[in-house]
């Protein structure tokens, strides 16, 4: 029997395995380089000086990397609905009064908030085309993100968005207990879209999300959510001023 050595990978298969582990890996968001990097540096000085601890570098500088993950999200091209700006678990669903930095009533609209623990995807996105009005950052306490009273105390940075239907959304990005550094990579007067990375929360965290009146909620606490892909909410039919 003549043996036949197998074929070598052709160029355009090489390509296709290259885009193939590139889809199953997501990229990383660019305000996590710093960590990981400062994460790998101290793991090649810990080896250098100890002589152990490759495999735990390693594993700790991965792990790091894997936590500033910014997968691809596929929106729903559907008119009159708001996205999830985050993963993570819807903790509250109430009504409540919005950030005074944002500028709205302070009348209280539904309120969705969505917790972030370390394993979540810690990017957020935009939950509907329109434009930002306006972006404020508030310093504040550090307290675990699953707390009700984290909406108030915690630091923040808030974003008013108004929607191309002319709604008023707000979202507000919340530090938790371990997280140190918000993100946010809009600026007022940007126009944007829906499922576009706006901003980034470090190490466990919360996002709430300020609706207009009559909105109809369509999650509730305890469930799953994907940032630009889970539909939040469906906003009022009729647009502000009764036009």
């Amino acid at each position: 029997m003549v043996s036949v050595d197998p074929e070598p990978p052709t160029p355009a298969g090489l390509g296709h395995f290259v885009s193939l582990v590139r889809a199953a890996i997501p990229p990383m968001h660019p305000g996590g380089r710093p960590v990981v990097a400062g994460v790998g540096v101290a793991a090649v000085l810990a080896r250098a000086i100890t002589g152990r601890g490759t495999l735990l570098g390693l594993a700790a500088t991965a792990a790091t990397a894997a936590f500033f993950r910014e997968p691809a999200r596929v929106t729903p091209d559907r008119a009159g609905i708001v996205v999830a700006p985050a993963d993570g678990t819807v903790a509250t669903v109430e009504d409540a009064s919005p950030p005074e930095e944002l500028g709205l009533p302070a009348a209280p609209v539904p309120r969705v908030s969505v917790f972030l623990s370390v394993l979540d995807v810690h990017v957020q996105r935009i939950p509907c085309d329109g434009r930002v009005e306006r972006v404020v950052y508030r310093p504040g306490k550090f307290l675990s993100a699953d707390l009700d009273k984290a909406s108030d105390d915690n630091e923040r940075s808030s974003m008013l968005l108004r929607g191309t239907d002319g709604h008023r959304i707000g979202v507000v990005q919340i530090a938790g207990l371990l997280a140190r550094r918000i993100v946010c990579d809009v600026t007022e007067g940007a126009e944007v879209a829906a499922g576009e990375t706006y901003g980034l929360i470090r190490f466990g965290s919360r996002v709430d999300t300020y609706l207009p009146a009559g909105s109809r909620v369509l999650l509730a606490p305890g469930q799953r959510t994907i940032g630009g892909e889970t539909v939040l909410a469906e906003l009022p039919e009729t647009s502000p001023g009764g036009a």
